[in-house]
């Protein structure tokens, strides 16, 4: 891989477990880089500085205070994301929430419990 195939991610989500084992998981890519929010406003405020540039942005869609889908609309409204690729995390991915998703804008949709040694592998795939 060269360094065009560098990808920085913002990664959100509530549950610090989680947050470890993406972060982990990311880690088998050295072309990634990762910024991790633990909820809606710690990532709004990265966002809004300026001092993170994202090429993806994942988020888990249950979150308190401001849910992933409510994120994903004011993270589009910030000067620089309303072009980048959204990815939902989550384990609500019945057939009619992922519908939802996709028909929201986003670009697809990785499912909890995921394989930590195949992550890397399935968000290079989605942003393509």
């Amino acid at each position: 891989m060269s360094e065009a195939d560098r990808l920085r991610i913002l990664y959100v989500d509530d549950d610090k477990d989680i947050r470890h084992i993406v972060k982990l998981s990311l880690a088998l890519d050295p072309l990634i880089e990762l910024r991790l929010c633990a909820d809606g406003a710690e990532a709004l405020e990265v966002a809004a500085t300026g001092a993170w540039r994202s090429d993806l942005v994942m988020l888990d869609v249950m979150m308190p205070r401001m849910d992933g889908p409510t994120l994903m609309v004011a993270l589009r409204e910030l000067a620089g994301f309303a072009d980048i690729p959204f990815v939902f995390v989550t384990a609500r991915a019945r057939e009619a929430d992922v519908q939802s998703y996709h028909a929201a804008g986003a670009r697809g949709v990785i499912l909890k419990p995921f394989n930590p040694l195949t992550l890397a592998g399935s968000v290079r795939t989605l942003v393509g």
